[in-house]
Order: structure tokens, then C-alpha cells, then sequence
């Protein structure tokens, strides 16, 4: 058995660190993982770990994940040479957009790209060589609303207020189950133990969710109506308000719009926001009350505030509560993380980086975009809608937007009616078995990694780099050497230009790829040196270089503004990968600090507290409060729910993480069911406007009564895939479900939260016909 190797899991938001030894399989020659631990001596999880790690062996192992090139040909996959993959992917995107412009090609990007350090510093330059407006993500099924606040309130996208769980008295949650979920824009190792210490210390946590979440039944519960969280924000705030109980603490000064705020709250008085959010005005005054007296206390929203009809006013609301209660940037508040990369910091003094929304809209909808991002509701649209600028290619990264997106049928059709489509993942999946070709990049144990985005939302500083701990197999490539391989391919068009591409190469190769990069970014930044030696040398070449090529001056202008960046005072100590490499346990670089003076990037460099975007968007929702009144029989709203043991859909593929009882059920409050005549384990017929699933019952008094749940991810029974774990447990697709028109319109993020859906039995017993009684007479 191998000594322990220290690493930290990619496979959420967590950062838990890990302790993982390694052995040989049967035959003795094959490198197999024998345990993965907590590792006890990191200093942010403290040997937590949760379920989800074994996923880290099973990717490595599962003998269903790709190695190399696929292409498709008819109905079967082919396995050829990487020269031949990316010559004929660059002549795949060079045709579509020849012959139907620059916009035709479209990119969309997964969740693990941001769980990846080179996929993080690669997908952009390849995304900018495409010149196209169609760029998509997992962001707008996600946190977009939080990253629209920040820009809006704080002037930058990635100013994310950080619950301080560390420090804080009384933590009021909404639409959040760090249970499950392991925490999310809230990064913190065993985030259950630090939740749980609130009480512990003698603090209080109030949970608000439609259903008794994992969470909820650890601390103090309260059933809120999906899609309610808007009225119930704005009642509480108006509480504040009017009971005069506001307070800016130590932003006071520093805040604009506090009495713009107060007008728009004024017309919802807790009265007559009960029936919208099925929460008593007494309950909703009492807690402002409490909330505005605690000494330290945070409002924090996640995933059900996020992806819902009122998503990015909601999430507007949860900051400005905490604002006006003096919870912002203060101990036990919500505060900014200083992290070894600051990326904040980094791209602070160019307002193109600092984020941007609404610069254009999509071509269909009229959606808006989002720092280059279109919604992706509206890609299967923009692919099936004929005309100029009708997409008709599109290159996946780590994604599965068939069940991760709504209307997923639409997508499937959409999909296969591409021109050319080429995936950079290590599965055949749902998504990808519509490609042409597929590059297959290295597993999560075969490359080095360094969270560049998640440390930049973690309840504390800390760094940590895990170099890789599997050799790859030979002939592989990693993801930012393929990213890299197709940016340079549509890049180099001229004989200058491939001169410098050349000299680019050689400048990765001696900074080692991502490695060298997050040198650079650790001695630049607020733990490290201004760098003076030949490392400097080299990244001041390779900037000059860049900046020569167009799909790369966004990443150039970023290193540059990095280069230039001084490190705060009294913090450096010379921070670098070789000194993280010296601890693998990690670095433990302080608690969150008030630092929001020096860091704001608006204009005056004050809080803008009522955003001109939001006031429309609250008048609206006022007007389209429900008002109560007794649903029709068989209609629902529909809410979706997270698992300890799963990821989205790609942890689905991992026995250790799939096997047990059957977790794809829809949850419906015992009530409804005798409503419905439905028994536990019958199937139910669940309909929405584009389409319908049959789902097994699982009768449950932790659901709100005229809500049900379903869980998101399944739906792994579609044929041309090879996902043999997966396909045994297919279960059904929420997204198959969800309405692509159903979304926040300010923001454009998917609305999988609050969709109205019918509910009937899938198999109703046969009507009995009535036997007339006929009259014998005795003879």
C-alpha cells in the first residue's frame, strides 16, 4: 500500500480534503485506488468527508469513461487517431461557419469546468477563437441571479457576499440544503459541522423550503410556498422598515439608495403576502425583529431563491437585507473572501472583466446576456429556429445539458439536427451521443488541481494544491491541452500568427501548462511577492505574445492587470506552488476580514442598494401576487431536490454511489396522495406544458401539501449511450419536464423551481361496469 496521498475532492463545492492510497490490481500491474479518507490534518475540512468521494476512485476506474478519440459514423463510434479528432473537428467548425457566419458555432460549458483548474484557464480563449455571440453555460440553471446582484450592488460579478457560519449568531437560510448539497457559493469543509455550531454556541438557524430538507430537520423549520421567497423578503424588509429597525453599521455612509429601497417595499405588508407565501404575518414580523436585533446575522439564499419565476430580484433582496441590517462586510454577516488568486482583484480595473449584462439579447426571445453568456433556455430554440445567425454547430465541455437544462426532449431534437458537433468529455452520454466527434480528456486523479474559483467563495482564506496523483494513460490528452490545441488551431490563420502560436507553445511548456500559470497567479498575488525572478520573464513574453492574437487578449489583459497587482500589506509570505506543494495538507491564510472599502468596484465606490434593473421587476411581482384560493384538483407545483450521493448527472455512472433504494421518486405529502388515490410505490403521471414522465410515488410528510418533488439528474434510459451503471437505475428526467419559457425574465436563468404541473395516477383502475338487476320470476 502507497503512503497517503493529500488532495483535495473536485466533485462539489466543498474543498474537503482527502487522503488517498493506492495499490496495484489482481494482476499486479494496473495502479487502482485502495482508500479515500478524510484527511484529518487539513486545516479547512478537518478530516470531513462526505459519501461523494468515492466517486473520485469510481471516474478513475469506471471502465465505461473514454480515453480516446471517438467518431461517429452512421450508428456506430469509432475510435481514431487525436491528429485525425482535431483535424477533423477544426475543418467541422471552419465549414459551419463559412457557410453560415461566425454566430453559427456555439459553445456550452458544464458544471465540472469550474471543478477543473486548466479547463478554468482554457475554455475562455477557445470560447473568444469562436467569435460567436452563442455562448452558454451551467451558470444561468444556477447562480446567475447572485453574480447579477453582485455586479449590480458591489460592481464586480464574483463580489459574492459570503455567509461567515464561523462567526454568525442567527443565519436565516432559504432554498438551501447544505446537507445535501454540501454548501454552494458558500465553500466550506464539513459545512453541516460549522452550521451546527450556531446552535451549539447558542445562535439560532431558521431554514425556509417547501419541503423539510436534510438541513431543515437538523434546526428550526419553516414551510414557505415555492417561488414565495420574493414576498417574503420584501414583507421582511419592509418590517425593518417601518418598525425602524434599520441599521447600516459600518457600511452607513457608504450605502446609495437605502430610502429608493424603502418606497419599493412599502406596498407589501406581511397581511397581504401570507397567502403568497403561506406564511403567517406574525411569524414573518417576529423574524425580522429577531434577525434585526441579533448581534451577528446573515440571510442566505441558494439554488431554490436562484432557479425560480422571481430568481434575480430574490437574490437582490437577500443582500439588501442583509445591508440595511448591517450584516454586510461585519463579523458573523456576510462578508468577501480574500483568496491567494484574487481574482477580483485581478480584473478589477477593467470594467469588460468586472462582468456585463444586457450588451445584447438572444435572437429568438430577446433574452439578455450575462458576462458573454446567453440564457440556456434558449439554445435548443436558437438551433431549431431557421435564419441568419441560427445556430448550427455547437462544442460541449463537461455537460450534459439534455438533463441538466430544461425541456430536455426539445434539446434532444434540437441536437440532432447540428451541422457538426464535437464533445470534450470522458463520457458517451446523453448529450454527447449527438456528437460527431468526442475528445475525451484525462480523469480528476490524472492532472493537478487548485480551486481558483470555489476559494474565491469559501467561509474562510485558505490554498491548497494537489498535484496529480495517477500517471495518465499514454496517448491522452488533458483538457486545457485540448482546449488549447483547438484555440490555436482556429487562431493560427496567418503566417505571423503561427509564428507566435509557436512561440506560445514553448512559453506553456516551460511554465507547465496550468501549473505555471497558478505560479504566477500565487506569487502576484496578496500571499505572495511581486515577482522578480525568471518566471516573471517568462509571463511577461507570453502576455506580449498573447496579446498579439485576438481570441487571447481577454486572458492577456487579465495576467497583465495580475502582474501589476500589489500584495496587501502585512499578508505576504511568499506564497507559491512550491510551498504548497512543501504542505499538502493545504494552507490555512486567516478567517474572512472587512475589506469591502478597498475592494468595492463601483463608480463612487459606495453600495448601491436599489439597482434601476430590480424596481420594475419587484413592481411586477407585486402585481402578480397570488392571492390564494383553492387549486384545482390534480394541479401542483413542482420543486426539484438534491442527494448526498449525487452530483447533477455524472455521478450517476458509480455503483458505491447509485446502488440501494431507488432515489428517483416523486415526493408527495400524504394528504395530496389520499387526494389522488395514490398509494406509496404506484406511479404517477406527472404533465407539464411540454410533456409528461411516469414516476414511482414516495409518500412524504416533510412536503408541503400541494407541492411534490422530484429529484434532477435521471432520466439515463435513452438508447446510444454507455453508461452501464447509469442506464441500470435510468430513473426519469425532471428536465423532460421543465418549461423552457418557465424562467426569471429579468435575468434569464431557467425556472425549475414553482412550474405548475398536473398530477394523475399512470395506470387508473378499470371502470367497473354496472350490472342492471334483472327480474326472475319463480316458476
Amino acid at each position: 500500500m502507497s503512503q497517503p496521498h493529500f488532495r483535495t475532492c473536485n466533485l462539489c463545492e466543498a474543498m474537503c480534503g482527502v487522503a488517498i492510497t493506492t495499490g496495484l490490481d489482481l494482476d499486479g500491474e494496473t495502479p487502482i485506488v485502495t482508500s479515500i479518507k478524510g484527511d484529518d490534518a487539513d486545516p479547512f475540512s478537518r478530516g470531513h468527508v462526505c459519501a461523494k468521494t468515492i466517486g473520485l476512485k469510481s471516474l478513475h476506474e469506471d471502465p465505461d469513461r473514454l480515453r480516446y478519440p471517438l467518431k461517429r459514423v452512421g450508428g456506430e463510434w469509432q475510435e481514431i487517431s487525436w491528429d485525425q479528432a482535431f483535424d477533423e473537428v477544426e475543418q467541422g467548425i471552419r465549414r459551419v461557419q463559412r457557410e453560415h457566419g461566425h454566430h453559427a458555432m456555439a459553445f456550452y460549458a458544464g458544471n465540472p469546468t469550474v471543478h477543473n483548474l486548466g479547463a478554468t484557464l482554457f475554455a475562455a480563449p477557445l470560447m473568444s477563437a469562436l467569435h460567436s455571440r452563442n455562448k452558454f453555460s451551467a451558470t444561468s440553471v444556477d447562480q446567475l441571479p447572485h453574480m447579477l446582484a453582485a455586479l449590480q450592488m458591489f460592481g464586480h460579478q464574483l463580489m459574492l457576499p459570503i455567509p461567515d457560519i464561523d462567526n454568525t449568531d442567527f443565519m436565516l437560510m432559504l432554498g438551501a440544503n447544505p446537507a445535501a448539497s454540501n454548501g454552494s457559493l458558500m465553500s466550506a469543509g464539513d459545512p453541516m459541522g460549522r452550521l451546527k455550531k450556531i446552535t451549539e454556541r447558542g445562535g439560532r438557524l431558521i431554514v425556509l423550503d417547501p419541503r423539510r430538507t436534510e438541513t431543515a430537520k437538523c434546526f428550526e423549520h419553516q414551510f414557505i410556498k415555492p417561488a414565495g421567497d420574493v414576498y417574503f423578503l420584501a414583507a421582511f424588509l419592509n418590517v425593518l422598515f417601518t418598525d425602524n429597525v434599520v441599521s447600516l453599521g459600518e457600511l452607513k455612509g457608504r450605502v446609495t439608495g437605502l430610502e429608493v429601497l424603502k418606497a419599493a417595499v412599502a406596498a407589501f405588508e406581511p397581511e397581504d403576502v401570507e397567502a403568497a407565501t403561506g406564511i403567517s404575518a406574525d411569524w414573518i414580523r417576529r423574524t425580522a425583529h429577531e434577525f434585526a436585533a441579533a448581534e451577528r446575522a446573515v440571510c442566505y439564499g441558494r439554488m431554490g431563491v436562484c432557479t425560480q419565476p422571481w430568481g434575480g430580484v430574490s437574490a437582490w433582496l437577500v443582500n439588501a437585507i442583509n445591508v440595511v441590517t448591517g450584516n454586510v462586510d461585519a463579523p458573523g454577516g456576510a462578508m468577501f473572501t480574500h483568496p491567494a488568486v484574487d481574482l477580483v482583484g485581478l480584473t478589477s480595473s477593467s470594467p469588460a472583466l468586472r462582468g456585463s449584462f444586457n450588451r445584447y439579447r438572444s435572437r429568438v426571445r430577446g433574452l439578455p446576456e450575462f458576462n458573454g453568456e446567453l440564457p440556456v433556455a434558449v439554445m435548443a430554440e436558437e438551433m431549431l429556429t431557421p435564419g441568419q445567425g441560427q445556430i448550427r454547430g455547437l462544442i460541449t465541455h463537461a455537460g450534459n445539458p439534455v438533463l441538466s437544462t430544461p425541456n430536455g426532449r426539445q434539446l434532444e431534437e434540437a441536437l440532432g439536427g447540428l451541422d457538426f458537433m464535437v464533445s470534450i468529455d470522458f463520457y458517451l452520454n446523453e448529450t454527447t451521443r449527438h456528437a460527431h466527434i468526442i475528445l475525451p480528456p484525462t480523469g480528476p486523479l490524472e492532472h493537478g488541481h487548485y480551486d481558483l474559483l470555489f476559494n474565491t467563495i469559501a467561509v474562510r482564506n485558505v490554498a491548497k494544491y494537489s498535484p496529480a496523483l495517477m500517471e495518465p494513460a499514454e496517448n491522452t490528452r488533458h483538457d486545457w491541452q485540448i482546449l488549447l490545441e483547438l484555440t490555436e488551431r482556429l487562431s493560427a490563420n496567418t503566417p505571423m500568427e503561427k509564428a507566435v502560436w509557436k512561440r506560445v507553445r514553448q512559453v506553456v511548456d516551460r511554465l507547465n501548462g496550468p501549473e505555471g500559470i497558478l505560479d504566477l497567479m500565487l506569487q502576484s498575488g496578496p500571499y505572495g511577492h511581486r515577482a522578480g525572478n525568471a518566471l516573471h520573464g517568462v509571463s511577461s513574453t507570453l502576455l506580449t505574445l498573447l496579446e498579439k492574437l485576438p481570441p487571447a487578449r481577454k486572458l492577456a489583459r487579465q495576467f497583465r492587470q495580475l502582474q501589476l497587482a500589489t500584495p496587501a500589506s502585512g499578508k505576504a509570505i511568499g506564497l507559491s506552488v512550491a510551498m504548497l506543494k512543501a504542505n499538502p495538507h493545504g494552507l490555512d491564510l486567516g478567517p474572512m476580514e472587512p475589506g469591502l472599502r478597498q475592494r468595492i468596484c463601483t463608480p463612487d465606490g459606495k453600495v448601491l442598494l436599489a439597482p434601476h434593473i430590480y424596481l420594475p421587476e419587484l413592481e411586477r411581482a407585486r402585481q402578480e401576487m397570488p392571492q390564494g384560493g383553492k387549486a384545482k384538483k390534480g394541479e401542483m407545483l413542482l420543486i426539484g431536490r438534491r442527494h448526498i450521493r449525487s452530483n447533477n448527472s455524472w455521478l450517476h455512472n458509480s455503483l458505491p454511489l447509485v446502488k440501494g433504494k431507488n432515489r428517483c421518486t416523486v415526493m408527495v405529502n400524504p394528504a395530496d396522495a389520499a387526494a389522488l388515490k395514490v398509494q406509496e410505490g404506484e406511479e404517477l403521471r406527472v404533465t407539464s406544458r411540454v410533456g409528461d414522465i411516469v414516476i414511482p410515488v414516495e409518500l412524504c410528510e416533510d412536503i408541503m401539501p400541494g407541492v411534490i418533488s422530484i429529484p434532477h439528474g435521471f432520466g439515463h434510459h435513452r438508447e446510444g449511450t454507455q453508461l452501464s451503471i447509469a442506464e441500470g437505475r435510468a430513473g426519469v428526467s425532471m428536465n423532460d419536464i421543465t418549461d423552457e419559457q418557465w424562467l426569471d425574465s429579468l435575468s434569464g436563468t431557467a425556472a425549475l423551481n414553482g412550474i405548475p404541473v398536473k398530477v394523475s395516477l399512470a395506470n387508473p383502475p378499470a371502470k367497473v361496469k354496472r350490472v342492471r338487476k334483472v327480474k326472475v320470476e319463480r316458476v
